[in-house]
């Protein structure tokens, strides 16, 4: 028998290669296309939409927080992707009682390749795992983010109520680590903040995020008319999505950042 750890401490045994894989965590269902694993893919989340051309093939399992545990049943998985944060303890902990079940736990960059890691371990991919494990982070020593300005910004996730992100996820990481100051460093997790606090953290610049809640034009404007500083609408799959998505976005907010700093310049 072969056992690892998943990022909860949790042990499953990954002597034998999985035949029926159902992720449900839709960054993470990339990383297993680009795996290779096309074939054993059985089911993921409607929220799984990357790359269009094989999820759309793939039984749908329900959403990341309303999982169809009869589908999943009857779909009889031998490795089950998941992630602590974006899926119902209740049902993955259910779930995990009746069949292997990796649960991730990504909090930041480290975690988050330390989860591809694991991912790859445990479907028998290990050299293509770490194939895109590299190319992540040559792609991120690319750029010198340090070269630019420093912006306070406020990164928010959800409108009614809006909310923001804090000190303990991953987007405040990849903020971070791109050369911005989180407007709400000072917080945790994903706090409910007014048009008042908003305003009050006195940001250089607000990034209305494309997901979860899809921000548009108009929200940007609506938040405008009581905040005098720069808004821009951003693709939160480059700021949020933890796993082979990575390979693009550090190009993408490198571009946003010369963008950024030529507007000031302006």
């Amino acid at each position: 028998m072969e056992y690892l750890k998943d990022q909860i401490g949790r042990e499953i045994d990954i002597s034998n290669a999985p035949q029926r894989i159902i992720c449900t965590v839709p960054s993470l269902t990339e990383y297993l296309f680009d795996l290779g694993l096309q074939e054993n893919i059985v089911g993921v989340t409607k929220f799984c939409i990357h790359p269009k051309s094989l999820t759309k093939k793939v039984e749908k399992i329900g959403g990341t927080k309303n999982l169809n545990l009869d589908i999943i049943k009857e779909l009889s998985p031998d490795l089950i992707i998941a992630n602590k944060e974006e899926n119902n303890k209740d049902q993955i902990l259910a779930l995990a009682n009746e069949f292997p079940t990796l649960i991730t736990n990504i909090k930041n960059l480290k975690s988050s390749l330390e989860g591809l890691h694991l991912i790859a371990q445990a479907t028998h991919r290990l050299q293509k795992g770490s194939e895109i494990i590299n190319i992540i982070k040559e792609q991120k020593n690319l750029f010198d983010f340090k070269k630019y300005m420093d912006l306070k910004v406020a990164y928010l996730i959800w409108k009614g109520p809006y909310m923001t992100v804090g000190n303990d996820t991953f987007i405040h990481d990849i903020l971070e680590q791109t050369g911005f100051t989180n407007a709400f460093a000072n917080r945790e997790r994903y706090p409910q903040i007014s048009i008042a606090q908003l305003k009050s953290c006195n940001p250089d610049l607000i990034m209305l995020s494309s997901e979860p809640f899809p921000f548009k034009e108009e929200h940007g404007r609506e938040i405008s008319r009581d905040i005098d500083c720069p808004i821009i609408l951003v693709n939160g799959e480059y700021f949020s999505w933890y796993g082979s998505r990575m390979i693009f976005a550090f190009k993408y907010i490198d571009d946003l950042r010369k963008e950024l700093d030529n507007l000031s310049d302006k």
